[in-house]
C-alpha cells in the first residue's frame, strides 16, 4: 500500500529488453533508503518489486501487460518518475490509501497555470466513471489529488506549488499521457452494491419461479 505522497523525483537511467519483460533502471537518491530487493516501490503510481540494488539506483521488471495498461510503454530515458516507497505501519497516512494498481490511462487535456494556482485536466475512459466522485480522492501518476471538478468525460485537479515543485506533474503537456488509480474504498462500495443488485434480482426472478 500507499499513500500518494512523493518522496522523490527519480529519473529512469536506462532501459533494456530481456526475454520476457522490460527492465527500468531509476536514478533515486532517498526513496530506495534502507529498501531491499523483492520490496515494494511505486513508480508514477505502479506498484513494483525492486530487483536490483545499489547506490542511487534500482531496477525493476514491467511485463507487456503493464506496459499496455500505463504509461510505461512510452517511457524514455531521463524521464523524471515519481517514486513513493511502500506505506510502513508506523507511517502516517497523509494522502489517501493508494495501492499502486493502474485503472486506466487518462490524457491531459488542458494545464493552466495562473498565478500560484494549476489546474490539470485530465480525458478519462468511461469505465472507470462510476468511481469518480466531485471531491473524492484520485491518484494521477502517484500523486494524491482531490478532484475539483468533474463532468462527464474529464476531471479537474488543483495543484498547489508544493506538488508543482515535488513531482513530475510539472512537466505534463496537453495531449501527454498519465496512470489514474481511483480511490480502492469506491471501487470496493461499487462491487458491494452490484453484487446486491444481483443477488436481488435472482431473488426476484426465482420468487416469481422464472428460474
Amino acid at each position: 500500500m500507499f499513500t500518494g505522497i512523493i518522496q522523490e523525483v527519480g529519473k529512469i537511467l536506462k532501459i533494456a529488453q530481456s526475454s520476457d519483460a522490460t527492465i527500468f533502471q531509476i536514478q533515486s537518491k532517498t526513496a530506495i533508503n534502507h529498501k531491499k530487493i523483492g520490496q515494494s516501490i511505486a513508480v508514477n503510481g505502479i506498484c513494483v518489486t525492486i530487483t536490483s540494488l545499489s547506490k542511487g539506483k534500482f531496477s525493476f521488471e514491467a511485463m507487456q501487460e503493464t506496459l499496455n495498461r500505463t504509461n510505461l510503454k512510452n517511457a524514455k530515458v531521463n524521464d523524471k518518475v515519481n517514486l513513493e516507497p511502500a506505506l510502513t505501519l508506523n507511517q502516517s497516512l497523509d494522502g489517501h490509501l493508494v495501492q499502486g494498481h493502474i485503472d486506466a490511462e487518462g490524457i491531459v487535456a488542458k494545464f493552466s497555470k495562473i498565478k500560484n494556482r494549476s489546474i490539470l485536466r485530465i480525458k478519462f475512459p468511461k469505465q472507470i466513471s462510476a468511481y469518480l466522485s466531485f471531491k473524492g480522492s484520485i491518484t494521477v501518476n502517484g500523486v494524491s489529488l482531490t478532484i475539483s471538478d468533474l463532468q462527464t468525460d474529464y476531471f479537474e485537479v488543483d495543484l498547489i506549488p508544493h506538488t508543482i515543485k515535488n513531482t513530475n506533474l510539472s512537466d505534463l503537456e496537453e495531449g501527454g499521457e498519465v496512470n489514474i488509480e481511483t480511490d480502492p474504498i469506491a471501487k470496493h462500495i461499487k462491487q458491494l452494491l452490484d453484487h446486491k443488485e444481483l443477488e436481488t434480482k435472482y431473488e426476484f426472478l426465482k420468487d416469481r419461479n422464472l428460474i
